[in-house]
């Protein structure tokens, strides 16, 4: 392809690039780094017949006039990164002890903000991720064997928790989970605990949050590897079966490596996907057990008195996560794709 032609080929896709990714991350990394304008604050003196009194008001002219000389607010550097909403280095040394007088640093980091919320997107990452690529897997491999009359139907049930709307997902499994629905109900039963209650337990309602995540992301990843199975070799599985290979063999020395580059992209995509939790926390308003980095930029916009840097440093620091975790799947697949010398 001559370079006139790649240029302009890949022109289109630069652009719009550049304005809805690049733009967008340089403005909230320059807004992470503005705080807002402090009210200016004078002094009031009311005098009548029985003396006179002074109260504070807040100057909406010279607020205004702050705020119009510098529309993104004042210089603050890295400030907002450091304080005790986000990195807390000032409070981070702090140490807690525990009944033992001992140095507790777990609950000195749980007890603050960005690391409450960085704890469960991390636990949520690393646990939805895998076993949403393993059941996908396993769906893909168990649809793939029915016989050809079932395959329809099978491939619809397999894909009903992506045609079903996300939400409407969540509040069904939310009113099964309630404490007189079927599965709070079950559970009741089985824990013989008639108080028992998923919604009022962080431990449940982090299960539940995880559950939910696999059942909804699985498809996903069964449409990937479905695919990836109609493209394996019959020939090299034809000859291992010859050779007298059993069917769990097949699957681990010629599927598997065949479907690894896919693994890859699953894997891609749900990190970024899991590593941004939020919508299951709305739906199961769990907010007060679950606390994810996305939840915290929702949570900072809302309100009268908007966060608006607090929300950007926020921000920020989930993008540099994304990065950080994307990068060794990135690494390796740059390795496996490189040529060799």
């Amino acid at each position: 392809m001559k370079h006139s032609a790649f240029f302009w080929f890949v022109l289109p896709s630069a652009v719009l690039m550049l304005l809805f990714i690049a733009l967008p991350i340089v403005s909230v990394v320059t807004q992470s780094m503005y705080a807002a304008h402090e009210q200016v604050v004078v002094t009031v003196e009311s005098c009548g017949p029985f003396g006179c009194t002074e109260s504070t008001a807040v100057d909406q002219e010279a607020t205004q006039a702050l705020q119009d000389e510098e529309p993104l607010g004042r210089f603050v550097g890295s400030e907002i990164y450091t304080d005790r909403n986000h990195l807390a280095v000032g409070e981070i040394g702090t140490a807690w002890v525990n009944a033992d007088g001992l140095p507790d640093f777990g609950r000195a980091l749980m007890n603050l903000p960005f690391y409450n919320a960085l704890a469960f997107t991390l636990a949520y990452t690393f646990i939805v991720t895998p076993l949403t690529i393993i059941a996908g897997f396993l769906i893909a491999i168990a649809v793939n064997s029915v016989a050809k009359a079932l395959k329809g139907p099978t491939i619809f049930f397999s894909l009903l928790p992506m045609i079903v709307t996300p939400l409407v997902g969540a509040l069904i499994l939310f009113w099964m989970v309630d404490a007189r629905g079927v599965l709070g109900t079950a559970l009741q039963w089985l824990a013989d605990d008639p108080s028992l209650s998923v919604k009022a337990d962080t431990t449940l309602m982090w299960i539940m949050l995880m559950v939910y995540g696999v059942w909804s992301s699985a498809p996903f990843a069964f449409v990937v590897f479905y695919a990836g199975l109609q493209t394996v070799n019959q020939d090299t599985m034809e000859a291992a079966v010859i050779d007298g290979a059993s069917r769990v063999e097949r699957i681990r020395y010629v599927v598997i490596p065949h479907l690894m580059p896919l693994t890859t992209f699953v894997a891609l995509i749900q990190l970024m996907d899991n590593f941004r939790v939020f919508e299951p926390i709305v739906s199961f308003q769990a907010q007060a057990h679950a606390f994810s980095l996305s939840y915290a930029i929702f949570n900072d916009l809302q309100g009268e008195t908007r966060l608006l840097s607090s929300a950007a440093a926020t921000s920020v620091l989930t993008i540099i996560g994304v990065a950080i975790l994307l990068s060794p799947v990135l690494v390796r697949t740059y390795r496996d794709f490189s040529p060799r010398t």
